[in-house]
C-alpha cells in the first residue's frame, strides 16, 4: 500500500512538473528555441507533422496559434529567409505570407529540379533534386538582403520568377507556372 502511494506521489510530482516546465516553455517561446528548432519546428508544419490552429511565417517571424488559441511567435534567424514555393500547372494565385496550416499547392509531394542564383550570378544550388511538401510547397531558407532567379523543373514543365529575401518581402511565392 506505502509503495502505491509512493508510486502514485512520483507520478503526481512527474506530471506537476512536466507541466511547469510547458507552461514556461509557452511564455517564453523562441527566446529559448535555437536556429535549428525553428527550422525543424517550420519543417514540421510543412510537412504535417505538427499541428495548430494556425501557423503562419513572414520575413521575420513564425506566428502559431495553438489549440489553446494562445498566439505564440518565434523570431526567425538573423542571417537566413524563410520562401515557399508551389509551382502550378493549372492556376496561380497571389501569396505574400505563407500560411504553414493552410496554404495548399497542386503538386503535392512531386519531384523537382531546382536551381537558384543570386543577382550577381552566383550559384546557391544547382538543379537540386528536391521534392514538395504534401501541402505542395517547396521550402527553402537563403541569405537575407539579397535578390535571387529561381527555376524550378517538374515533369519537363519549367517555370522561373526573380524575388527578395529583404525584410517586409514575401515568404510565399505562388505565381509560377509551369510550362
Amino acid at each position: 500500500m506505502k509503495k502505491g502511494i509512493l508510486v502514485a506521489s512520483g507520478l503526481v510530482v512527474a506530471a506537476l512538473g512536466t507541466y511547469m516546465i510547458t507552461g514556461n516553455f509557452q511564455k517564453e517561446g523562441a527566446d529559448k528555441l535555437g536556429t535549428t528548432d525553428i527550422k525543424r519546428l517550420v519543417h514540421d508544419f510543412s510537412a504535417g507533422k505538427a499541428t495548430a490552429q494556425s501557423a503562419s511565417i513572414n520575413s521575420s517571424q513564425l506566428m502559431v496559434t495553438g489549440n489553446d488559441t494562445r498566439p505564440m511567435t518565434y523570431n526567425l534567424p538573423d542571417n537566413e529567409f524563410f520562401v515557399s514555393i508551389a509551382p502550378y500547372v493549372d492556376q496561380t494565385h497571389p501569396c505574400a505570407t505563407h500560411s504553414l496550416t493552410g496554404c495548399q499547392g497542386e503538386i503535392k509531394n512531386g519531384a523537382f529540379n531546382v536551381t537558384v542564383h543570386d543577382i550577381e550570378g552566383n550559384v546557391i544550388m544547382e538543379n537540386a533534386a528536391m521534392k514538395s511538401q504534401p501541402n505542395g510547397f517547396i521550402d527553402l531558407w537563403l541569405p537575407r538582403d539579397k535578390t535571387y532567379r529561381i527555376s524550378v523543373n517538374h515533369e519537363g514543365k519549367t517555370a522561373q520568377t526573380e524575388f527578395s529575401t529583404y525584410e517586409k518581402d514575401d515568404t510565399c511565392i505562388t505565381t509560377m507556372q509551369l510550362g
